[in-house]
């Protein structure tokens, strides 16, 4: 009995040991619950608020102004969803460079927040083997505000790249995952197809460092610096938060330059008179926390319901052939209380504990797409783009990062160095299978 007793035991033990090996390839704890999801159907009422903050009424102007909050999460989501969709004007700041006057103009369909056809173009050139931004700037504006400063490019920028806007649904509860989840998963991934996290300041926290996960490099690690940079690079509108020249948030400096204007003539100074008439900061950073916290209050875009039964039967596909290596199936977010983007914020209790499914690892990756531009990752990463999340991805039509290829197949097909294998895998599949996994992804 005694030597049958030791033999349980020992059984016992080696199976805790295999445990975790058996489990599906996910990041989460042991006491989450679901994040609550949106249908992605604009058409459903009450459908985007994930409960972070009050709730509020929608905005009627003819009745009250919308009021931003004055910190993270002390505002209404009515009232930051109208801010994140109001038209910016030259009287606002708008410029002089930019390349829309909203938030809700490259972040629509199918809701508020979402996705959108419109791309943004950066070029630079190579000198001595290392990437250079253009003359006054990577960012090359599609408008401007008066003719004299519309941006060009000359011959001598050899590297150039458009990029489709992302969704932001669901960002609040990305936001929330530690930097301790992101790094556990990128070591748990083979070697040949791990990713590399990035590093990047947060500039509501003096700078502090903290994985990015937000961008097509990761540039970004928290909302209020992703929505800082936005509002002064994609509408010319300067903030605290925008972190021009490395500036964090407290530095008396901070928003008060406007980008430099990339000219036929050359670069030309556009902050202040002539180009620029509203005193800089143009934005005293109510709207910039207003855009952080309707990102933050938005829900996870859900699963399609019903899920199509080609879908069901692609759902294996999708993990046997390599896919979910990077594109990360699960996550779970930090507790309610941690403190995150260098303490500047506290996990609510609206997103901590969360069970997500984003379908990216949140970190770069050298699959045979990267667009050659170097933001703040290092030189290395000039050929590494963010793993994509999948989720919410059957509302899009426009695929990869310059949204120029409009079927799963083809994307798949562009699929190359670290992702070679799973491309390959894919490739091996029956045509009946490959069409289920193609209906999995357009599930999400």
């Amino acid at each position: 009995m005694l030597k049958l007793m030791k033999v349980l035991a020992l059984v016992l033990f080696v199976t805790a040991l295999a445990l975790p090996m058996w489990l599906p390839n996910s990041v989460e704890g042991q006491s989450g619950t679901e994040a609550l999801t949106t249908d992605m159907d604009a058409k459903t009422p009450n459908d985007l608020f994930n409960g972070f903050g009050a709730l509020g009424t929608p905005i009627d102007e003819c009745v009250a102004e919308p009021v931003p909050p004055t910190a993270r999460g002390n505002g209404r989501f009515e009232d930051n969803k109208f801010i994140f969709s109001e038209r910016e004007t030259v009287a606002d700041g708008l410029g002089p460079t930019y390349n829309d006057v909203g938030c809700v103009e490259c972040h629509q369909s199918v809701d508020t927040g979402a996705f959108s056809q419109t791309m943004e173009f950066r070029a630079g050139h190579i000198t001595n083997g290392q990437f250079v931004d253009a003359p006054g700037g990577q960012l090359i504006h599609a408008r401007g505000t008066d003719s004299d400063i519309v941006e060009h490019i000359t011959t001598a920028e050899t590297v150039k790249a458009f990029r489709i806007t992302t969704s932001t649904l669901g960002d609040g509860f990305v936001e929330c995952i530690s930097n301790t989840d992101l790094q556990n998963n990128v070591n748990a991934q083979p070697s040949a197809q791990r990713g590399f996290l990035t590093a990047v300041p947060v500039v509501e926290a003096n700078n502090a460092l903290r994985f990015g996960r937000f961008g097509w490099k990761a540039q970004h690690a928290s909302l209020l610096s992703f929505a800082g940079d936005a509002y002064l690079n994609e509408m010319g509108i300067t903030n605290k938060f925008d972190g021009t020249a490395g500036r964090s948030s407290t530095d008396p400096n901070a928003g008060t330059t406007e980008n430099p204007c990339s000219t036929a003539e050359g670069v030309v100074n556009c902050t202040g008179a002539p180009f620029d008439p509203v005193a800089d900061p143009e934005d005293d950073g109510g709207d910039v926390l207003a855009f952080a916290d309707f990102m933050a209050a938005t829900r996870a875009p859900g699963r399609q319901n019903p899920i199509p039964a080609a879908a069901t039967r692609g759902d294996a596909l999708f993990n046997s052939v390599g896919c979910a290596v990077c594109h990360t199936r699960t996550f779970q977010t930090a507790a309610p209380g941690t403190a995150i983007n260098g303490g500047a914020f506290t996990v609510p209790t609206a997103l901590g504990n969360k069970i997500i499914h984003p379908f990216s690892d949140f970190a770069l990756h050298n699959i045979g797409t990267g667009d050659g531009i170097v933001q703040n990752g290092g030189a290395n990463t000039a050929n590494m783009m963010r793993t994509a999340p999948l989720w919410g991805i059957r509302a899009r039509n426009r695929l990869m990062h310059e949204g120029l290829n409009i079927t799963v197949f083809d994307s798949v097909q562009l699929h190359a160095g670290q992702a070679t294998t799973a491309r390959n895998n894919f490739n091996a599949l029956t045509n009946a299978q490959r069409a289920d996994l193609i209906a999995f992804v357009l599930s999400l």
